[in-house]
């Protein structure tokens, strides 16, 4: 694994910010997808029949967090700042926004593409965990930035020269 940086490069944080986004985006748009997808069985569409907005922005979601993570482990990235247990803290919030970035997609589209209707559930559920998971992460952000004033949120707004 890479070494630790002091900050992110503009690929890291633009892939950041995209990512976000197009999550927030793809969260936005589920509803409805129950029965897109009942239509999608009953059509026997195959695919990228019938692909709607949400399973659009959900794969773009997967392949952006999985180049993410490619540059994650090639660049490293900034140490967390806070005591030892805020670093703890900071280091399992990544772990499990890495995970749920990437088990949400996957779920999404092991139900879609193989047109699993009960996985659906579980795929909703872990989009709500990971919108959950997301919001506190930005406010774990706002709470460096406004009452520790450590500077980890401006980390994420100006790439790093090294």
């Amino acid at each position: 694994m890479a070494s630790m940086r002091t900050g992110y490069s503009g690929l890291q944080i633009a892939l950041h910010w995209i990512v976000a986004v197009l999550i927030f985006g793809a969260w936005l748009t589920h509803d409805g997808m129950g029965r897109a997808l009942r239509q999608r069985i009953e059509q026997d569409l195959s695919g990228f029949e019938g692909a709607t907005l949400h399973t659009l922005l959900g794969g773009t979601v997967f392949a952006l967090v999985l180049i993410r993570l490619i540059v994650r482990l090639k660049r490293g990235a900034p140490e967390p700042h806070g005591s030892p247990a805020i670093q703890m803290a900071a280091t399992w919030g990544h772990r499990l926004l890495y995970a749920l970035m990437i088990l949400v997609p996957a779920l999404g589209a092991a139900t879609w593409y193989g047109k699993i209707e009960g996985l659906g559930e579980v795929h909703e559920l872990a989009g709500n965990a990971l919108m959950l998971v997301a919001i506190g992460h930005l406010l774990m952000a706002l709470v460096h930035q406004a009452l520790w004033s450590d500077g980890t949120l401006s980390r994420m707004f100006a790439a790093s020269r090294e």
